[in-house]
């Protein structure tokens, strides 16, 4: 099953439509370092992006699926940081409802959320040419009231791509978009130059050792 569909400019694209929807995190990908601009200051960043299938109906009635019939997908790009005022610990700690204690704001294993539901506010941004673009602008915990209903079953595999060990088999579903930023990063090119699948440790790193360790979510 394909991980991301590129952003195309023919009329058929549909964006995942706005409002509240019921969403599984299937996957986590290490971006590496990439360069960020903001206000005119230029910073070399970690990135690492989430992505959620998503489960439910439009405001019409129709289900929030591709025309393939599979779960549609939304993505968002966070800074590995879990600073106090990154947006990385802030939808954390949104998701599950309560912050984090001293020692998990040290060190957190966000591969923890991976297979997890939630809901996601998703607003509609405005792009050229009159595109859409859709953002997922908060996040929150299933109301109890879902759960009770029965959450519905998941679609996509659950991984993580690290690349500190990078899965290749992965890494070649991506758009070529995607394949570019990663490739562009030194951790990528650092891994593809002195790994080879003969040397891969037995016991793969999770990519993230600055902030992780196993701590549930």
């Amino acid at each position: 099953m394909s991980f991301i569909v590129e952003q195309s400019s023919s009329e058929d694209f549909i964006p995942v439509p706005a409002g509240s929807h019921l969403g599984r995190c299937y996957r986590i990908i290490d971006l590496g370092t990439q360069k960020t601009e903001y206000m005119g200051e230029t910073k070399f960043l970690r990135k690492v992006m989430f992505a959620w299938e998503l489960h439910g109906e439009d405001g019409e009635g129709n289900p929030l699926a591709t025309a393939k019939g599979e779960p549609m997908a939304i993505f968002k790009n966070y800074t590995l940081s879990l600073n106090e005022k990154a947006n990385l610990r802030l939808d954390l700690q949104a998701w599950r409802g309560k912050p984090f204690t001293d020692e998990e704001g040290r060190r957190f294993d966000i591969s923890a959320v991976l297979g997890h539901w939630c809901m996601l506010n998703v607003i509609h941004r405005p792009g050229k040419e009159g595109k859409i673009f859709a953002n997922v602008s908060g996040i929150s915990p299933v109301p109890a009231l879902v759960k009770k209903a029965g959450l519905p079953d998941g679609v996509n595999a659950v991984q993580m791509f690290r690349l500190a060990d990078p899965d290749h088999e992965m890494f070649e579903t991506f758009s070529k978009g995607l394949k570019a930023k990663i490739e562009a990063s030194p951790e990528w090119k650092a891994a593809t130059a002195t790994k080879s699948p003969a040397k891969a440790s037995a016991k793969p790193s999770s990519g993230f050792d600055d902030i992780v360790d196993d701590i549930p979510f």
